[in-house]
């Protein structure tokens, strides 16, 4: 297993949490996500045989946030 941590512009409230921590999670090879308001970061632990670190930031664009 493999950590990653983003950075997300754009979060406000635990809807936005709940959406990212939704998107994230659906996504093969992920076994964990914790998103945090306050410190606007996602720690995801995967696979990375299934799943590509790159792929979370467009997961995250599409739903109207910003990876950085």
């Amino acid at each position: 297993m493999k950590t990653s941590e983003i950075k997300i512009k754009g979060m406000s409230c635990n809807h936005c949490v709940a959406s990212i921590q939704k998107a994230l999670s659906a996504l093969e090879g992920v076994k964990s996500v914790d998103v945090s308001l306050e410190n606007e970061m996602a720690t995801v632990e995967y696979d990375e045989a299934k799943t590509e670190e790159s792929i979370f930031k467009n997961v995250i664009d599409d739903i109207g946030f910003e990876a950085v």
